[in-house]
């Protein structure tokens, strides 16, 4: 893979805006632009109709990267009440409609609108910068982020271009405090071969080719030997896990050249024992010893088998079915491709497994949550107990599983109680339990500690159920973070008759458990005067940072991406009913 960069155009062609998957809490659901001004109630100032005064709402959109102007974006208020274009300064301006009444004096004008920026090659800022208030002249600002491209051509060995080829792109995203690979998008090569990823965020991606068919009309026989293009993954190595990362920022572009060859493929037929006729299988082909996409089986009802054509090579077949009932379960099958079609031995479906819930509940506080109500159908079921503030929810620990998680089923009817995962499939889980009384002190499965260690599911076992022990002796950690500028006005009227209110914070505080903590990472949202204070939150020892901007990619579960924050911000130990106070300085995310 040869890999440059130059930077994107802000010209291209119109991108659509897209989201991120994992978005925190404390995320305001913002629009697909950045959010500038929040104006409602605009009170024209009282004239009479041969003295009326013109008010204007006046702006420039800039780029957040470089913080030029940019010309000829589109300013919307949320009502499509106002429009406008920039001119070739980034500058716009709206004047505000008034009317008149029958006495000759200007009449309350409705306005009601959050401010949108867009230009094609540019996307939304994720995080809402409103202004803290407004008044008649005021200049107000929107900032844009450029779009970052990864384009690059792929070839045969020979430099000829094949058959258009399809790509994807798998962006590296965390959740809950764990990097994954995931899904970014995908593209179809041009006819030479060329190939464009547009509207991309900043961050670490990977692109591969998927499989491809030779059908060539002038050499295809379909009596004869087949022929394809087997994936290719970034630096052109044959499987997904040892593929080279790209790395891209705002408005720069990479340019990745992929190198195919055209290889034999054999039919490969494989048996489902148990398999039926009436339903379809969830099917994935790994690199042997590696997951993650890019060879594709199918299954065919009729003859209940796995059904396709592969290359030389070792691979991992892994086959799901979801539901319940008969044929419902997983399995997992080696095979090896070697000069010929390959016809296996059968392969048999297991029962996924089903892991039981006991939650030991250690609290000193009464219940107050009263009862909560849940639609089964036609049905409504009172829930009790813990099905009412817990839930359990497992998440594949492999970094490139093309698996789900699994999560509490719903209850049955009337009177179930029970706490159970079903039909999970085979491999490893981190457990993550939220609960909105006390917090989880202790969640283990026979002698695994989960909050530290991984659920291992055998194939066609049955593990032991997962012990939760919940308690409610929490603490808290408040605090100021320095270096916050107070707005004069967050919230208020202007002298003008504008209701303003300040919808982002200007900061966000995480609490960090400590490697061998017992805490469970914990978010505050910071006050305009730089004042912030925890909900409750488990005792333990925890790092506590304040940064300017939502951090949605913090790996605070990996030691190795956190050291870089051990000078950031202090450490505070805090025990069952205790509270820490705590000053922060303000860490910049250009930092």
């Amino acid at each position: 893979m040869s890999l440059e960069r130059r930077p994107a155009s802000s010209t291209s062609a119109c991108s659509r805006a897209r989201f991120e998957r994992a978005r925190f809490s404390l995320t305001l659901a913002c629009a697909a632009f950045v959010l500038a001004a929040t104006l409602s109630g605009f009170r024209a100032s009282a004239q009479t109709s041969t003295n009326e005064k013109t008010e204007s709402i006046r702006g420039t959109v800039v780029n957040r990267a470089t913080h030029a102007p940019i010309p000829r974006a589109l300013v919307t208020s949320s009502d499509q009440r106002l429009a406008a274009l920039t001119d070739s300064e980034g500058r716009f301006e709206f004047t505000v409609p008034q009317t008149s009444s029958a006495e000759g004096q200007a009449s309350i004008v409705n306005l009601s609108s959050f401010f949108f920026a867009r230009k094609p090659g540019f996307l939304a800022e994720n995080t809402p910068r409103v202004a803290s208030s407004f008044t008649a002249g005021t200049e107000i600002t929107l900032t844009l982020v450029p779009e970052a491209l990864i384009v690059g051509k792929v070839t045969l060995p020979n430099s000829e271009p094949p058959d258009s080829i399809f790509l994807e792109l798998f962006r590296r995203q965390v959740q809950d405090g764990r990097a994954h690979w995931f899904p970014a998008g995908g593209t179809q090569s041009r006819s030479d071969g060329e190939f464009r990823f547009a509207d991309l965020q900043a961050g670490t991606y990977k692109v591969l080719t998927r499989e491809l068919l030779d059908r060539d009309p002038l050499t295809f026989d379909p009596q004869g030997q087949m022929y394809g293009y087997p994936p290719v993954y970034g630096q052109n190595v044959p499987d997904f896990s040892s593929a080279g990362t790209i790395q891209v920022s705002a408005g720069m572009t990479s340019v990745v050249n992929l190198s195919v060859a055209r290889k034999p493929y054999y039919r490969v037929h494989i048996p489902v024992a148990n398999g039926m006729a009436d339903g379809g299988l969830n099917i994935n082909v790994n690199v042997a010893g590696h997951q993650g996409p890019g060879f594709s089986l199918g299954y065919n009802n009729r003859e209940q088998a796995i059904e396709g054509m592969l290359p030389d090579g070792s691979y991992t077949v892994e086959v799901f079915r979801y539901g319940s009932g008969p044929g419902t379960g997983s399995g997992t099958l080696p095979i090896t491709v070697h000069g010929a079609a390959l016809r296996s031995t059968p392969l048999t479906l297991v029962p996924n497994a089903s892991i039981r819930v006991d939650v030991n509940e250690q609290f000193t506080s009464t219940d107050n949550s009263g009862s909560i109500t849940f639609n089964l159908g036609q049905r409504s079921v009172k829930l009790k107990g813990p099905r009412r503030y817990l839930n359990v929810i497992l998440e594949p620990a492999e970094d490139a599983t093309q698996r789900g998680g699994e999560s509490l089923r719903n209850p049955t009817g009337p009177g179930d109680e029970t706490l159970v995962i079903e039909n999970t499939f085979p491999g490893k889980y981190w457990v993550r339990v939220t609960t909105t009384r006390g917090y989880a002190a202790s969640v283990r499965s026979g002698n695994v500690d989960l909050q530290r260690e991984p659920l291992v599911i055998a194939a066609g076992g049955s593990p032991a159920p997962i012990e939760i022990t919940l308690r409610d002796d929490t603490a808290e950690i408040s605090g100021t973070v320095e270096g916050i500028t107070a707005p004069s006005n967050p919230t208020g009227t202007t002298a003008e008759g504008v209701s303003t209110v300040r919808l982002t914070a200007p900061a966000y505080v995480y609490f960090v458990p400590l490697a061998d903590s017992a805490g469970q990472f914990t978010e505050a949202w910071v006050s305009p005067d730089g004042t912030f204070s925890s909900p409750a939150m488990a005792p333990g020892v925890y790092r506590v940072l304040a940064f300017d901007r939502p951090q949605s990619d913090l790996e605070y579960r990996n030691p190795g991406p956190m050291q870089a924050y051990e000078a950031k911000g202090p450490v505070a130990r805090v025990a069952g009913g205790q509270k820490e106070h705590v000053r922060l300085q303000l860490i910049s995310s250009n930092e």
